[in-house]
């Protein structure tokens, strides 16, 4: 049997160790492609398959059998355990099901689990307008090492992006400045451009403003690019170590 699996609840931390007093490093989302490395009774050493990230997660929840056709394409999509009634659940933006059933309006993915047809893309649309995607996540609060609507942390609100749309990614600021490409430096930006610090990374919205998963701030948001620049390097002493742009 292939190592190939699918992580099949709403969504997980990825653990850097084998317990839930480890750092949290990640996140992985539901429909989640991914290999195991190791196992035990209670955690997976895994690694994902769309960015080859390895951590750990609770030994739970994951099969072997999944044929996605349509991705969350909302911050947060409500399941339905009928179709008209809210479990108070969600599944995360990006995530990747398959259908049982479907109709004008709601679509079964699990037994008795339904979602808003709204809610949903088909697996192979991709999304252009790189702000529209940013701008979902706008007042999130931050959280290391979070990818969802409960958190989300600078580096996934760019990755996501490119998750989103099929297209490799690396999880972490350290490995996104090594893969991106370089641009001339300038002090004028234009949309799309991504600024990068050492630990940290905001996309440029316009020629005057970006948006980050701001750590101070708690939050994502919109900021004026020229004062974000400035209060990094006042408050926390980094001045700009790579602009690349964003693929789109």
């Amino acid at each position: 049997m292939k190592n190939n699996f699918f992580f099949k609840s709403q969504f997980s931390n990825i653990y850097k160790k084998s317990s839930k007093l480890s750092e949290v490093t990640s996140q992985i989302l539901y429909g989640e492609k991914f290999k195991i490395l190791s196992k035990n009774k209670n955690w997976i050493k895994i690694k994902s398959s769309f960015d080859n990230y390895i951590g750990y997660i609770k030994n739970e929840k994951y099969d072997n059998k999944h044929n996605p056709s349509y991705k969350v394409y909302c911050l947060k999509a409500t399941i339905f355990n009928k179709q008209n009634k809210n479990t108070k659940k969600f599944l995360p933006f990006g995530s990747r099901v398959s259908v049982i059933k479907k109709n004008k309006k709601f679509l079964e993915f699990e037994n008795n689990k339904w979602l808003k047809v709204s809610d949903l893309k088909k697996i192979n649309h991709k999304e252009k307008n790189f702000v529209k995607i940013f701008k979902l996540f706008l007042k999130t609060k931050y959280v290391w090492g979070g990818k969802t609507y409960k958190g989300i942390d600078c580096s996934a609100l760019l990755q996501l992006y490119y998750y989103y749309n099929k297209s490799f990614y690396p999880r972490d600021t350290k490995d996104q400045i090594k893969y991106s490409k370089k641009n001339t430096e300038r002090k004028i930006f234009k949309k799309g451009d991504v600024i990068f610090w050492k630990g940290h990374v905001a996309i440029c919205v316009n020629s005057k403003n970006l948006i980050h998963a701001y750590g101070p701030e708690k939050k994502v948001l919109v900021m004026s690019t020229k004062k974000t620049i400035e209060r990094i390097k006042k408050t926390a002493n980094l001045v700009i170590k790579k602009i690349s742009s964003i693929k789109y």
